[in-house]
């Protein structure tokens, strides 16, 4: 909660600065109240919106028995409680969790991932999902994309505002900040994502009991997530960070602009968690 806290106060600071160089005290006051009304909204109803916004369903124990019997039994072992569950009905596997606390948190699975993944696979990434959730990822992620849109917004009513007598920067410097401003809240939300990702598949491999599920999910997942499309993911990437596996066909972006680090690292450092182990014998596909 304290490194929380800590990331939205340096965030909510660096809106302030944007809005303090696009538009000075004026720009920064509604820097201010604007990352103030989406950091309020975001922490009540962040988790419903990008429910929403994926077209989640929710499942309980008797339309999903075998997926919730078996996030039941990872989260009491866990010592957590028990999130809701959703699928998203989409052909792409892939996985996000959310919510502001354990208590009041969700997991979300693709039917792609169930038809594609093993029983073990599965159960990788769950577990995956609730260290995000135990963590507190789930918070700290979505105030930091909040914030980051924030950044953008506020770039993009520039465009609309004239160079006022109090705006510090003049025009050049205005539509310096309206390209880098973006540029910097992004790189400190996709810096966040990568770290976290390694911290949670770390903790997910201990959930699960072998690393090696999830090794064996990320790299299925690496292969047909690059194949298969997710529609709403790509209308809304914004939400791209908090899926498993980068939900977004982005053949040619380069890494330093990545919000997940790269499969290969991940399955490498989960390699040397498990002592090279393979997983266990494969079962067939969920239906």
């Amino acid at each position: 909660m304290a490194r929380t806290f800590i990331l939205m106060a340096a965030m909510t600071a660096f809106v302030g600065f944007v809005g303090l160089m696009l538009g000075g005290e004026t720009g920064l006051l509604i820097a201010l109240l604007v990352a103030a009304g989406m950091n309020f909204y975001a922490y009540w109803n962040s988790d419903k919106a990008v429910l929403r916004m994926h077209g989640a369903r929710e499942v309980d124990a008797r339309t999903a028995p075998d997926l919730w019997k078996m996030t039941e039994d990872m989260a009491r072992g866990a010592g957590m409680p028990m999130p809701k569950l959703y699928v998203l009905e989409t052909d792409q596997p892939n996985a996000f969790a959310t919510g502001r606390n354990p208590e009041n948190a969700a997991v979300a699975v693709t039917r792609g991932l169930m038809q594609n993944m093993s029983r073990e696979e599965v159960a990788g990434v769950v577990a995956h999902e609730l260290a995000h959730i135990r963590n507190r990822d789930t918070l700290t992620m979505t105030i930091t994309a909040t914030l980051a849109g924030t950044v953008s917004m506020l770039a993009n009513f520039a465009m609309f505002f004239g160079g006022g007598r109090d705006r510090p920067m003049g025009m050049i410097g205005t539509l310096a900040m309206m390209i880098l401003a973006p540029m910097a809240a992004g790189m400190v939300q996709m810096a966040i994502s990568r770290t976290r990702e390694y911290e949670a598949d770390a903790a997910g491999a201990a959930i699960c009991g072998n690393p090696m599920w999830l090794a064996s999910a990320l790299n299925r997942l690496g292969v047909l997530s690059g194949r298969i499309d997710n529609i709403q993911a790509e209308r809304n990437p914004a939400s791209a960070h908090m899926f498993i596996v980068n939900p977004l066909h982005m053949q040619a972006y380069d890494s330093l602009f990545a919000t997940h680090p790269p499969i290969e690292k991940r399955i490498e450092k989960l390699r040397e968690i498990g002592g090279g182990r393979v997983t266990s014998r494969r079962e067939g596909p969920w239906t």
